[in-house]
């Protein structure tokens, strides 16, 4: 079994005169990334490979998300992940070690919702449903894949586990 869990960043801000990939975290960001990480742990969801988008906000999701976590990887920063559709983070997925069981790949909206609408094809309907409609800054996504190895996934092959957003952990969020 494969497990893939999508954590979109939280929340942003967008200074005069920043460029994209440096936007920071705002406060709301601050407080909801470490309760995503706490949830993380509470439920044992612990990644043992972790992609990264290089962009500020995204780094700083992750810096934060991952000090309640007993983390037992270095997280790989990939160039990848800014800006890549469903299909480009697919592939993506397709080519990740074989000893990688649990992965977590922290990026952007609207890729990581396309890549989990493409890739659910069973689980909780109310999740997917809630999914389909909004994928918030904060927004985690975990879905399972009885395969062998990432190169066996492939769309509507994963079971939709859960699609947690910070207003379910009493957090803000968009």
């Amino acid at each position: 079994m494969r497990r893939l869990m999508l954590l979109r960043h939280t929340k942003s801000d967008w200074p005069q005169g920043a460029a994209d990939r440096g936007r920071p975290l705002n406060e709301r960001g601050r407080e909801v990334a470490p309760l995503m990480g706490a949830y993380l742990a509470r439920h044992a969801l612990l990644p043992d490979r972790i992609l990264v988008s290089p962009t500020r906000r995204t780094l700083e999701t992750l810096e934060l998300a991952s000090r309640p976590l007993p983390l037992t990887c270095e997280p790989v920063v990939d160039e990848r992940i800014y800006e890549a559709s469903a299909d480009h983070l697919l592939d993506l997925l397709r080519r990740q070690p074989d000893t990688c069981h649990q992965l977590l790949v922290v990026g952007h909206n609207p890729g990581l919702q396309d890549l989990a609408l493409r890739l659910i094809a069973t689980g909780d309907a109310d999740a997917r449903r809630r999914l389909a409609e909004k994928y918030p800054t904060g927004g985690l996504t975990v879905i399972d894949f009885a395969v062998d190895d990432w190169s066996a996934v492939h769309p509507r092959s994963g079971r939709l586990d859960r699609f947690v957003v910070p207003k379910m952990l009493d957090a803000p969020a968009d």
